[in-house]
């Protein structure tokens, strides 16, 4: 039998592992699966960090790479490939870690979205490492924490240069 990297909305929504590794379906748009991932991802980072602050954001960070770790492997299981394009809970942990950077807000949720876009896109090393040389769920979500920790730090600088210089 020859497994397909893409599973129908149907097949989503009716596993829970499969529902979360598209976070939601959200990795089944036709373009750009991480990115909308990301995008997918910050009403969560919103409502997460306002409720609890920049450590409750940290810490659903660690738990959506937990629970992305298994829920990868599951769909890696089901529909095959090595880090399918519908496989995007990797970026939702990265982009909470990266936001957990700084506090609510909007523009510097605009800046850390595009910065950890950025970085994943174009994996300065480490995460090109992790991205070639880590297999499976672990790797899957791996290269994006690694993404998350570069961009993260930028992100963190930008929101010192905003206060620094008068912004904030």
């Amino acid at each position: 039998m020859i497994k397909s990297p893409l599973p129908n909305a149907n097949q989503a929504f009716r596993s829970p592992p499969i529902l979360l590794a598209t976070w939601f379906g959200a990795g089944l748009m036709p373009k750009a699966p991480g990115t909308w991932g990301s995008l997918a991802a910050l009403p969560f980072a919103w409502a997460i960090s306002a409720a609890g602050g920049q450590v409750a954001l940290l810490i659903g960070a660690v738990f959506a790479f937990g629970v992305g770790w298994w829920a990868s492997n599951v769909y890696l299981d089901h529909f095959g490939g090595e880090d399918p394009d519908p496989v995007v809970i990797d970026e939702v942990a990265g982009q909470w870690l990266t936001l957990a950077a700084v506090a609510p807000d909007p523009v510097l949720f605009v800046v850390g979205f595009g910065l950890f876009r950025l970085v994943d896109i174009y994996k300065p090393w480490p995460v090109s490492w992790a991205d070639q040389k880590v297999k499976a769920g672990l790797g899957i979500m791996l290269d994006d924490i690694l993404a998350a920790l570069y961009a993260g730090a930028g992100l963190y600088i930008v929101n010192a240069a905003m206060i620094q210089g008068g912004w904030k």
